[in-house]
């Protein structure tokens, strides 16, 4: 009997503290409605009190969050809490990722320098010349940088090179050679001599071969010889010479040029576009040369009447 009395009064009590939770509960949840309408209609929690609702809503389960929430909704505040399951287990930021490390810029450039300059260079190639450099990569690496870059393969990269990027690429080995006249004012009058120079394409340097009032095939010849020389040339890392079809260019000339390892090419008929804009330099005027005190036509160097038109001519 006694048992079932503790029993009923236990019951009575507990019932009176559910109660009371019951209608705070129920307090709350209006409370929260009624400053829900008072906020704006997008509510921005930080990350910290995201975390809390989450933690607490996992808890309440997903049917009591119904009735109590309202700052979102209840798929919201537990997709919230598997985010912070998601986040613990991430370690993502402290994973060491296996593999070679990432070829340096120099030689992705000089990968690339290789394959735009030599258009018939495969990956090999390529591979072999950055070996004799002290880099080794692979085939697969040439093509991955080449591909980055938008640089064709070797047989579709001598396709599409045009003839202005080809100049371009071999203006170190390419030079003009020409000839402009002078009128040497004399006692006899004007006398006429004939200045040859090659004009060196990349820089634009101007050379002065030599000046003659004749210039014979053997003049040419010596001409040519000191162009080529080991020591003085003018033309010791050039491969081409370009030349007009004046025939003051005569065999001898082209076979002394040869002979140090330049080969001369011959402009087509009838192209003054091709001209250089050195040749068209004519009107000068010189103090008599045929006088004992000054050097003989054939050793004149003009330096000092072409230093003003040709900057840095040697």
């Amino acid at each position: 009997m006694k048992g079932n009395q503790w029993a009923r009064l236990l019951a009575y009590v507990t019932g009176l503290v559910n109660q009371e939770l019951l209608l705070q509960n129920e307090y709350q949840a209006a409370e929260n409605r009624v400053l829900r309408a008072h906020l704006p209609a997008q509510l921005r929690l930080s990350d910290p009190e995201r975390r809390t609702l989450a933690e607490i809503g996992k808890r309440v389960g997903h049917k009591a969050l119904e009735k109590v929430a309202c700052v979102a909704k209840p798929d919201t505040i537990l997709a919230w809490y598997r985010g912070l399951i998601a986040r613990k287990f991430d370690g993502s930021q402290s994973r060491s990722y296996p593999g070679r490390p990432r070829i340096s810029a120099q030689v992705e450039e000089l990968v690339v320098r290789f394959a735009r300059e030599n258009s018939g260079w495969g990956y090999d190639r390529i591979v072999g010349a950055l070996a004799n450099l002290g880099h080794q990569i692979s085939d697969q690496t040439v093509g991955n940088i080449l591909r980055r870059n938008n640089v064709a393969p070797a047989p579709r990269r001598s396709q599409t090179t045009t003839w202005k990027e080809f100049i371009r690429r071999h203006l170190d080995v390419l030079a003009g050679t020409d000839f402009f006249t002078v009128e040497v004012l004399t006692w006899r009058g004007l006398v006429t001599y004939y200045v040859l120079f090659f004009l060196h394409l990349e820089t634009r340097r101007v050379s002065l071969a030599g000046i003659t009032r004749h210039p014979t095939e053997e003049w040419m010849t010596q001409m040519a010889r000191n162009a080529v020389d080991n020591e003085t040339g003018y033309l010791l890392h050039h491969r081409y010479v370009l030349h007009d079809r004046d025939t003051k260019f005569c065999a001898e000339f082209r076979e002394s040029l040869a002979g140090g390892g330049v080969k001369c090419l011959q402009l087509p008929p009838r192209s003054p576009n091709l001209k250089d804009y050195a040749s068209h330099c004519t009107s000068f005027a010189l103090p008599d040369v045929t006088s004992s005190a000054a050097p003989r036509s054939d050793s004149l160097w003009p330096w000092d009447f072409c230093g003003g038109l040709f900057p840095g001519a040697s």
